[in-house]
């Protein structure tokens, strides 16, 4: 037996499966609700539950630690009857097929010490539409997937790039460090993800990066730059060392070519030599911004920067409204 959600006072009345999560239905039914991870870790995809009830088959998740009593995660929450949900529905993601294709690695290259750059190629009659930010699996052998954000923007896809960090006793990772090569077949599905550039604001924007949550972070920054979007944007990428920023020449070329961009790194392992920012990137935003109410942000990387962020930016008075996030979380095998 399944039950009926109702989402947003009946704009949109779906049906559940029995062992169907609300997201998984609501897909299937082609609306667009938000989500990112899909694995309970990043909480994008958050709704309110007006009425009803439901369940978590892995129990409540860390992405719903702290948050109201009311919060229901889509992607792991089962109806136990029928429910009632307020939610920000996206509706333009929705609207691309979601495709599984073959494709090959055109190129591969290491970025710094733990991040490789690969760069993938469709057959020639295929295009992967994707909007900027959004992410892709790569579909494994034995079913499995593992997934990577997109890092080029939607107007310069003749090839697929991917920033892939090296995760230790991560089986993916070790192949893509220490076997790929270049010609070789892989297959991938996509895109996938709600983190992407809403390009109906005005509001002035920051980007905040942890590691290579670089890469979608990237993507959305060079499509705001194609589309001449004027916003005032500002990019700050938090990691431990200055050897992890390992494209910040790219991020200063905007600021070179951009009046309307700035771009502040910040490390929280710095050396003697560092002269720039340094400690949690989450707090030098607010340092900066202390008054986040006028803003929209985009945030993308380890689930602690993210969730930090999410607390302080909220006391900083930035709504969720206006809160975009991509939480990566590194697994090993």
């Amino acid at each position: 037996m399944g039950f009926s959600i109702d989402i947003n006072d009946g704009k949109h009345v779906i049906e559940v499966g029995e062992s169907e999560t609300i997201l998984d239905a609501a897909l299937r039914q082609d609306i667009g609700l938000p989500y990112g991870c899909r694995n309970g870790a990043c909480g994008a995809c958050t709704s309110t539950l007006i009425s009803g009830d439901v369940e978590y088959a892995e129990g409540k998740t860390v992405a719903l630690e702290g948050a109201d009593e009311n919060a229901c995660l889509t992607c792991q929450a089962k109806p136990l009857s029928d429910i009632r949900l307020q939610v920000k529905l996206v509706e333009t993601a929705k609207e691309i097929e979601v495709k599984t294709l073959p494709c090959r690695v055109d190129k591969h290259e290491e970025l710094a010490h733990d991040v490789m750059a690969v760069w993938l190629k469709l057959p020639d009659n295929q295009r992967l539409q994707f909007l900027a930010g959004q992410y892709l699996n790569f579909v494994l052998s034995d079913g499995r997937e593992r997934a990577f954000s997109i890092a080029n923007a939607p107007h310069d896809d003749e090839l697929i790039e991917l920033h892939i960090r090296h995760v230790a006793g991560g089986e993916f990772t070790d192949f893509i460090f220490d076997q790929l090569q270049d010609k070789a077949i892989l297959r991938i599905r996509g895109p996938l993800g709600t983190f992407f550039l809403r390009e109906d604001s005005d509001r002035p924007v920051i980007f905040m990066a942890g590691g290579t949550g670089f890469a979608p972070i990237k993507g959305q920054i060079e499509h705001a730059i194609h589309i001449g979007d004027k916003r005032p944007m500002a990019l700050y990428w938090g990691v431990r060392a200055e050897r992890d920023l390992y494209q910040a020449e790219l991020a200063k070329k905007w600021v070179a070519e951009q009046d309307n961009f700035s771009f502040i790194p910040v490390l929280s392992e710095p050396d003697d030599s560092w002269s720039g920012r340094k400690g949690f990137v989450h707090e030098t935003v607010v340092a900066d911004n202390p008054d986040m109410s006028g803003f929209d942000v985009y945030m993308a990387g380890p689930p602690p920067m993210v969730n930090s962020g999410k607390d302080a930016f909220i006391k900083a008075g930035l709504s969720t409204d206006h809160m975009y996030s991509d939480s990566f979380d590194y697994a090993s095998d």
